[in-house]
């Protein structure tokens, strides 16, 4: 297939872009510099601009979009909007551009979490079905989908990745973590409690490809690991792969000081992978310890 992907060069889009190549299909890249967009793999595109390349967009089959501003930082009302505008913004710019195409793709594949869900309790199993939270990116991830409704409108199969907390030692919370647990300085957020859904970054190329083939599925699907693991759960398994102990916590009211930021990262929900596992998707990562010990021998 001919596959145009956002963010080709990011954490995820890169894995994806390379397993992709490797599978035979051909990747072009959409990318923000004008001096970029004259290699043979690339086509220009600006949000600020409101700009995309159409005539370069023209009769790709699938198109994948994983832009977004990263959620570390401080939540300050500008870095909000940055949250906001590119993941909204983006993939309005782009679903309207894709719907006003001749050879418009098949599918489009958009980027989108789990923390639509908001937080909500332990034994609470949310599917694909299940209604979003009132947190700021409860609503984020509302508005966030709802962008992509011009492609959908227009005949194009949409399907939402509601991404887990993404694992891997190259970036992300897991790098973030690595160096304080291998000082034996590793924490649980809050009291722990909270279900923290996971995926591993190398089972992300293996769910898209899959998708890719599967016409029927269309709408949000759970991207996580059938493992339901807590945050306390999660950094003890850590510690253990790693040879290290976890004693500590983090309290919630030293969380609270990170305002929205920290109300994400002791939210939690018990999100399961209905959808996949419906359509027959068998997990190459369905455990968090096996996983974590693959990624640190890799790593």
């Amino acid at each position: 297939m001919r596959i145009a992907i956002t963010a080709a060069s990011g954490l995820i889009g890169s894995t994806v872009n390379r397993a992709l190549d490797d599978a035979g299909h051909t990747t072009t890249r959409l990318v923000r510099s004008r001096e970029a967009a004259t290699a043979s793999d690339a086509i220009f595109w600006s949000i600020q601009e409101g700009a995309v390349d159409t005539v370069g967009l023209e009769g790709h089959d699938v198109v994948i979009h994983l832009s977004g501003e990263n959620i570390k930082g401080i939540w300050t009302p500008a870095k909000k909007k940055r949250l906001w505008d590119s993941r909204v913004e983006s993939t309005r710019l782009l679903s309207e551009t894709l719907a006003g195409l001749d050879r418009k793709p098949h599918t489009l594949l958009t980027a989108s979490a789990v923390g639509i869900y908001g937080d909500r309790p332990p034994d609470e199993p949310l599917d694909e079905s299940a209604a979003p939270g009132d947190t700021f990116f409860g609503e984020l991830g509302v508005a966030w989908e709802g962008a992509a409704d011009p492609a959908r409108e227009a005949g194009i199969r949409v399907v939402h990745l509601r991404f887990g907390l993404v694992m891997t030692p190259k970036g992300g919370i897991l790098e973030a973590a690595l160096p304080i647990f291998k000082l034996g300085l590793g924490a649980s957020f809050g009291d722990g409690s909270q279900i923290t859904p996971w995926v591993a970054l190398d089972e992300i190329p293996a769910v898209v490809r899959f998708l890719m083939d599967r016409p029927a599925v269309h709408g949000p699907v759970n991207v996580v690991a059938p493992d339901i693991v807590t945050n306390e759960e999660w950094a003890e398994t850590l510690g253990r792969a790693l040879g290290r102990p976890v004693f500590l916590s983090v309290p919630s009211f030293l969380m609270e000081v990170l305002g929205d930021l920290g109300q994400e990262l002791t939210a939690g929900a018990r999100v399961v992978p209905r959808k996949l596992q419906d359509a027959g998707y068998e997990f190459r990562f369905p455990e968090l310890r096996p996983a974590l010990e693959a990624m640190l021998r890799v790593g």
